[in-house]
């Protein structure tokens, strides 16, 4: 047999009647040093695989520290009744140290896990956020192959709840699908929250999950979830890969899943079955598997809307997040019908805030300019919109609503024309079915309504009780400092509320938690969204509760040196709970922080860090985050009454 010879350790380094874990290529080897003599042996013990190198040696026997089985330290060879011997490597004291000799590495066969990352990478998957962990080992290696390849790219993050997080705003922004995984029991149920968002938003997202092997599912081992039923409310399709499954056909269902119907695909990868060889299966691929997603209207839907259009003088348009990359048709038809373009808060930045027919963002996160042109309006078209009540679209005027999706048609309450269709091929079909419209030119009227919203948002800057930075003030210097195409990604509360009603759009995407409304999503979509746009400036908008939940991801962004500008709003509370206490007529009760200073704290763990406690210092430190190249935090403390 050929042998590949290795150092393992110096002539003096293991005292007499010691052993160690030693490492030789990629072998761990049990290293001993007992009468005078040294020996190496497999790790592992034959009776559960206890780490013989953590074991001693008592009484001439090398003990094994799970279960006290015991053997030569030398040889391997068990006490006399006993035939349960870990294999022996060859060993060479030569004069520099000690050498142990291990077989030669073969020619990787390939493996089942390697046969779904193919297909995967096939389905135009390119990024993986997740956990390396001791059920995911075969698959964690196929993705350490693809990276070396060039196929794939694999972000390893601190918590499994940000990597769903990361891949649902990776989804979000692109469009295109991201794995998230983890291990087994606490490593997938941790994804949960994640997935909860990207699905209720429509994002399309894959979770890989670690399993027991498959002689002890359902048995109660460690770490033993039923992980079907734990992911079967979350996921659209769920698989557990057996030994005699098509993996590259379950692999090509989760994928073409997650892709076309925007939702969770979900595959369960028990232990074994990551390394089972697999050299002949070939890998799934999209080709002949899907069609044309671009649906059009049909004719009887597109004549009901057109004739609610020709009576119309102050139509609106709204659009929602599944407008977003179809804004041009829109926007064309708008432009023809003389119509303001409101956006719902998922839909913040589809149209420019400085758009003759930009209105901004309607509702509880929105501003006075999009209520006046709700209120006046006597038609409502509506793209790509859920008719959330974060929203508000009254429901008592004509409506027309366009979707992709069946069921989000009428969802709430009836509708006067639902068309089920691609939003930007009905856009076009609207625009080249309509006549010369009878619709009043609003543009004066959005110029008269941004003038009277951007004074008061003036008066409101220079506000201040002596306790911290207006929010005004804040997003008055971020309108200023921002790059016109950055990514910005908003966590949940008062901060949110406060960048919806006074952040100005230009061209930006902004990515948030919109139907979960989950704390946290901030700063981890700020690093999905590195991942999809790493040349574009990237911005993560949270308070100091949001960030509480994932501090430790700012390592994380150091270790991949993601450019990162996270603004960091700190009223030492929970200020969205107190404010909802006090609406209720409740006492403010457990919603102050303990905070650290986050500043300080992004400095020790190698980020930039700026502290600001005046407002006259807001442009400097924004502008020295963003300038910074790697991840920075901009730490500002802010009045929790000025919103």
């Amino acid at each position: 047999m050929d042998l590949d010879w290795h150092k393992v350790a110096e002539l003096d380094e293991l005292g007499e009647g010691r052993v160690k874990t030693v490492t030789a290529g990629r072998f761990t080897v049990c290293l001993s040093h007992f009468n005078g003599q040294y020996g190496a042996l497999d790790n592992h013990c034959p009776h559960q695989g206890g780490p013989l190198g953590e074991g001693s040696i008592e009484k001439g026997w090398l003990r094994c520290p799970w279960h006290g089985y015991d053997y030569d330290p030398l040889t391997g060879a068990p006490p006399q009744g006993f035939s349960d011997t870990p294999a022996r490597y060859e060993l060479e004291e030569r004069d520099d140290g000690i050498y142990v000799g291990v077989p030669t590495e073969q020619t990787h066969v390939r493996t089942v896990s390697d046969v779904v990352v193919e297909t995967l990478v096939n389905w135009d998957v390119r990024h993986v956020f997740g956990m390396v962990g001791h059920s995911n080992l075969g698959f964690a290696d196929a993705i350490r192959r693809a990276e070396e390849r060039g196929d794939m790219t694999y972000i390893g993050i601190r918590h499994e709840g940000a990597a769903a997080f990361a891949a649902s705003a990776y989804g979000k922004l692109t469009g295109r699908a991201a794995v998230c995984f983890g291990i087994a029991g606490p490593g997938s149920t941790n994804l949960l929250t994640g997935l909860y968002d990207a699905k209720v938003d429509r994002a399309p997202i894959l979770a890989i999950s670690g399993q027991v092997p498959s002689k002890d599912l359902g048995r109660g081992a460690f770490q033993d979830l039923d992980l079907q039923a734990a992911f079967a409310d979350v996921a659209r399709t769920s698989a557990t890969m057996l030994p005699g499954s098509n993996h590259a056909e379950l692999t090509t269902l989760a994928a073409k899943t997650a892709i076309l119907e925007r939702d969770v695909g979900h595959l369960i990868f028990p232990d074994e079955v990551q390394v089972e060889p697999a050299p002949d299966m070939a890998p799934g691929a999209p080709q002949g598997r899907i069609g044309s997603r671009e649906i059009g209207p049909p004719a009887v839907a597109l004549e009901a809307a057109i004739a609610l259009i020709s009576d119309a003088k102050r139509p609106v348009i709204i659009v929602g997040h599944g407008a977003r990359r179809n804004m041009g048709p829109i926007v064309g038809l708008a432009e023809e019908l003389n119509s303001p373009v409101l956006t719902t808060f998922k839909g913040k930045g589809l149209i420019s805030d400085h758009h003759p027919l930009g209105a901004g963002v309607l509702g509880k996160s929105g501003t006075p300019v999009a209520s006046w042109f709700m209120n006046e309006s006597d038609l409502i078209v509506v793209f790509g919109a859920s008719f959330s009540n974060h929203t508000g679209i009254a429901d008592y005027k004509p409506i027309i609503q366009v979707d992709f999706d069946a069921t989000a048609l009428g969802r709430f309450h009836p509708v006067t024309v639902p068309i089920q269709s691609h939003v930007g091929v009905a856009a076009d079909a609207l625009l080249a079915k309509l006549e010369t419209p009878a619709t009043l030119d609003q543009r004066p009227e959005i110029a008269e309504r941004w003038k009277i919203w951007r004074a008061e948002k003036a008066t409101r800057v220079s506000d201040s009780t002596g306790a911290g930075i207006s929010a005004a003030a804040v997003f008055d210097a971020m309108n200023r400092q921002v790059a016109k195409d950055a990514v910005i990604c908003v966590d949940v509360g008062n901060n949110t509320y406060s960048f919806g009603r006074y952040f100005e759009a230009a061209e930006q995407d902004v990515l948030m938690s919109g139907y979960l409304g989950s704390i946290g999503f901030g700063f981890p979509a700020a690093m999905g969204a590195w991942a999809a746009a790493p040349d574009r400036q990237i911005i993560a908008v949270t308070g100091d509760g949001g960030f509480g939940q994932y501090m430790a991801e700012i390592t994380t962004a150091v270790k991949y040196g993601m450019n990162i500008t996270h603004l960091l709003l700190n009223n030492s509370s929970l200020g969205k709970i107190s404010k909802e206490q006090r609406d209720a007529h409740f006492d403010v009760w457990q919603t102050g922080l303990l905070n650290p200073d986050f500043a300080a704290y992004a400095e020790l763990c190698g980020a930039m860090g700026v502290r600001v406690e005046s407002a006259d210092q807001l442009d400097h430190a924004l502008r020295s985050g963003l300038d910074h190249r790697g991840p920075s935090l901009v730490e500002v403390i802010q009045d929790p009454l000025l919103l």
